[in-house]
């Protein structure tokens, strides 16, 4: 408790009630408006309150250290556009389900809306987006109003895990003088403050159970052997047991599962009894996917990547359940869908089903997917020039066990749904897709990565580029991130869009082609930088990852022959030729 004045001892009593609750990291801007609240918790000896220059930068690395930890991270910024520029990452944590607190310093109501300096309306800042809001009141000495903010802050705190995880805002105003200039009354306070009773209810509120205990009805399943289960995007928070419930599922239900390139199904292979990876690919043989159409599916988690997979799921209309433990719709493709509120963990436990015999459809996936992914794997063994989808291939097969692994939007996300080869690696993927942007990429995977073992993280130069300010957390940055970039000199998606045949304006307004020389860009935050020259090379440094500081691993590619590559080969799948 610092009780050097009225505006110290309120943000030292919200500190406080925070990490008793279990607040561990506060992100803190720099700016005047917020000093109590910096100062409060950047001396609090149990927090680590870790200085950002760039809000945006700050807000989504705030984002990966919560989703790291599954608690929430405190983020602290002054008056004026400071909170805005957090916004992104709160609508991210909205979508996505990650616990943030955000706590923006504010002008008294006095000097509002009369032209004050570095004031905007900071009432609802985010709108839709928090799981709550709370505009705190003045800062006061009375015994009745520091138990007020030691109780909204509880509230607060809990908010941000129930009833699911999100963001919350506390907008908090403060009179002069905001430095800890001292004041006699507070002062005085010190000796009647008795610390240990008035923080004495308050216990760590743990993070939201991936198992809930959320009651539920299982559907009553149709008399059919025609069904998948789909994992899709998911980051759990215990990936092994996770696995065991839907390779479980699969044992009882007797459905082949179809395994999202960023779900971590397709890194604990060995606890399946079959995985199907390349349905992409399959699915785009008009005969394959007539012959292969559900039923019935079941899915968990988030919608998959895959736009093939969720045309033909529109196209075959079949009976959808949706198992997962949040209160959002999931269903963009609007089936025949039963969300069923608890987490795959619980359903399998109620699960009462008699495993059928072996049959004939799913044995057909287990027969194409032999050969699809043999047929993948030749091609990238042979495979010399530098093709974007070898690199995801790569990854998969050369990380480490257990390696963290961030994906950035776009082009990354897909080589990962067509080419990550399934394994016992361990290696847990993470990635933004609740709102599917490329802004905050570098900053949110130093989150995931600080204080955690060596990370990586896989992104195209426009993501990179969006993003270099994330670089400025080096200083404060403890641990070691591999960024593998793949520099196409633009935006390599788009070149796979109808968009393309348009050019101009193509070229110029949605390749946006960049020049910039990532050597150059390195040596400015004094980064380790190297080309890769061969695959051999980028086999090398991603066997064994350093365990401190930064590392840009740069692997130029052609982003227009890249898109000729994948081209040719899905023509070829369509026209039932080879499946690569």
């Amino acid at each position: 408790m610092d009780f050097r004045n009225v505006n110290l001892v309120w943000a030292s009593v919200m500190a406080e009630t925070l990490w008793r609750l279990g607040l561990e990291t506060a992100v803190v801007c720099p700016g005047s408006r917020s000093a109590p609240l910096a100062i409060a918790f950047a001396q609090h000896p149990a927090i680590e309150a870790i200085p950002v220059l760039d809000e945006r930068s700050a807000a989504f690395f705030a984002l990966g250290l919560a989703k790291q930890s599954g608690k929430a991270t405190a983020l602290i910024c002054s008056s004026g556009t400071a909170g805005a520029n957090f916004f992104p990452a709160i609508i991210e944590a909205r979508e996505s389900r990650v616990p943030l607190l955000v706590l923006t310093g504010d002008r008294p109501p006095e000097l509002r809306h009369c032209n004050a300096g570095q004031t905007i309306d900071q009432q609802k800042l985010y709108g839709s987006y928090p799981n709550a809001f709370f505009e705190l009141a003045l800062p006061s000495l009375a015994s009745s109003m520091l138990a007020y903010v030691r109780q909204t802050a509880r509230q607060a705190w809990e908010h941000t895990q129930y009833p699911v995880a999100g963001v919350v805002h506390l907008n908090c105003p403060f009179r002069d003088p905001l430095a800890p200039i001292a004041q006699p009354e507070a002062i005085a306070l010190e000796q009647a403050f008795d610390a240990e009773t008035f923080f004495a209810t308050l216990q760590p509120v743990e993070p939201i159970a991936q198992a809930s205990t959320a009651s539920f009805q299982h559907p009553q399943w149709p008399q059919s052997d025609r069904g998948i289960i789909v994992a899709g995007v998911a980051q759990p928070r215990d990936p092994q047991r996770y696995c065991e419930a839907i390779a479980h599922l699969s044992k009882l239900t007797g459905f082949p599962i179809l395994a999202e390139g960023l779900s971590p199904a397709r890194n604990y292979l060995d606890v399946f009894p079959g995985l199907i990876s390349t349905y992409d690919l399959m699915l785009r043989q008009p005969s394959l996917a007539k012959e292969l159409a559900p039923e019935l599916i079941i899915r968990i988690g988030e919608t998959p990547t895959s736009k093939v997979l969720r045309q033909w799921l529109q196209k075959t209309q079949p009976l959808q359940w949706i198992v997962d433990v949040g209160d959002r719709n999931l269903d963009p493709l609007h089936l025949r869908t039963t969300h069923l509120r608890c987490s795959i963990e619980v359903f399998v436990e109620h699960l009462k089903q008699t495993p059928p015999a072996p049959d004939t459809y799913r044995q057909r996936w287990h027969q194409t997917e032999e050969q699809f992914r043999h047929s993948i794997d030749q091609t990238f063994i042979t495979t010399e020039t530098w093709i974007e989808g070898k690199v995801a291939w790569m990854l998969s097969q050369y990380l480490p066990v257990e390696t963290p692994l961030f994906v950035a939007n776009s082009m990354p996300v897909r080589n990962m749904e067509w080419f990550w080869k399934p394994g016992n690696s361990r290696v847990t993927p993470y990635v933004n897709r609740g709102a599917n942007g490329i802004d905050g990429t570098l900053s949110t995977a130093l989150g995931l990565a600080h204080r955690q073992a060596p990370s990586v993280l896989l992104t195209g130069d426009l993501a990179l580029l969006h993003d270099t300010n994330g670089f400025l957390l080096l200083p404060k940055f403890q641990g070691h991130l591999t960024i593998v970039l793949i520099n196409n000199h633009g935006g390599g998606i788009f070149e796979t869009l109808p968009i393309a045949q348009f050019d101009p304006p193509f070229e110029e307004f949605f390749a946006t082609p960049q020049a910039v020389d990532f050597a150059h860009l390195a040596a400015t935050y004094t980064i380790e930088h190297q080309v890769m020259n061969t695959w051999d090379a980028l086999a090398d440094c991603l066997h064994s990852l350093p365990a401190a500081g930064v590392r840009l691993l740069e692997v130029r590619c052609d982003r227009k022959a890249n898109a000729q590559w994948l081209k040719a080969r899905w023509g070829a799948i369509a026209h039932d030729e080879a499946p690569l």
